[in-house]
């Protein structure tokens, strides 16, 4: 593979995505709006090239595509705009293929498969997206891979459920690994006894590397499944046997999250997406791992314990 971009790199799954690059000695390039946020991460690795750049502007993304073999977009968007979305792909799009960008893997989500008619999901299962944030989603995907049906640039899609590991924020765990560190209550949203799975962020980076080298996985989305299925209450649970607290846990289900979203903007987002809680998506990523061979999943008792260590020797500010 020649050179690597990752489109939205400071978030976690790009953290993982450049920790994998240097254990594989890989040079590659950081792209973001945010160069102070880009250096504060990626600036003490030699091998990260770091560019800023501006995707509502054509010749900025043609300038940060340039030179690019693959390019991984992470890029994101506020939670109450997904409508952003789509436009912001089909530019990416534009400039990555008006520099001879090879092949695009979008890191995608669970959401265009809307609520499950199988005990697993697997690529087979229809997407059928119930939401808008799905429907955005969902139309993001259609156009890479409208794009490689096309022929103007390979498009690979890699699904991935709900994500936790160390230092990562944007979780539904991390209020529970918080509590079990800090002490008090931990605050989740419930009903949190229906099976769920968590794919542990550090893994994700070697199989978006993978699959982004194998001509073969052009053209379609694949999935990868958390270590097994368990529940958000276990994982609490994991996280306060790590501290040797006892467990506090408030769940707040639908109607409660509706009422916090007329103070929190964050929570009234949450609210359409709560079937995910009720109906979980259960990957089945058989395909993968036929493809790839073994895929590295973390148990989630040693993620838990490896999360739980992080905040410890990171105390909250």
């Amino acid at each position: 593979m020649g050179k690597i971009a990752l489109f939205g790199a400071a978030g976690a799954i790009g953290r993982s995505l450049s920790e994998a690059l240097r254990e594989r000695n890989q040079p590659y390039r950081v792209t973001g709006r945010d160069r102070a946020r880009l250096e504060k991460t990626f600036g003490g690795d030699p091998g990260a090239e770091i560019v800023t750049w501006d995707p509502e502007d054509a010749a900025s993304v043609r300038a940060a595509a340039r030179g690019v073999d693959t390019l991984i977009y992470l890029v994101g968007v506020p939670y109450n705009h997904f409508e952003l979305h789509p436009p912001t792909m089909q530019k990416t799009l534009d400039g990555a293929i008006a520099e001879g960008v090879r092949r695009v893997l979008l890191i995608g989500t669970v959401y265009p498969y809307g609520t499950p008619i199988t005990a697993t999901v697997a690529e087979e299962h229809p997407r059928n997206p119930v939401t808008f944030k799905g429907k955005m989603r969902k139309e993001q995907e259609d156009l890479l891979l409208a794009a490689d049906a096309a022929g103007k640039i390979e498009g690979v899609i890699l699904r991935l459920p709900d994500f936790y590991g160390p230092g990562v924020e944007a979780s539904f765990l991390d209020g529970a690994f918080k509590a079990a560190v800090n002490g008090g209550t931990a605050n989740m949203i419930g009903p949190i006894d229906t099976p769920h799975e968590f794919v542990f962020v550090p893994d994700v980076g070697p199989v978006a590397l993978d699959l982004a080298a194998k001509p073969e996985a052009r053209g379609r989305w694949w999935n990868l499944a958390g270590a097994g299925e368990t529940t958000q209450r276990q994982m609490a649970e994991m996280a306060f046997r790590a501290t040797g607290k006892k467990p506090k846990i408030r769940a707040a289900g639908k109607t409660m999250v509706r009422v916090m979203g007329l103070f929190n903007p964050f929570m009234r987002e949450l609210v359409e997406m709560h079937y995910l809680q009720t109906t979980p998506v259960l990957l089945d990523d058989t395909a993968l791992t036929g493809l790839l061979g073994n895929v590295k999943k973390t148990p989630y008792a040693e993620g838990v314990k490896q999360s739980i260590q992080y905040l410890q020797s990171h105390p909250q500010g």
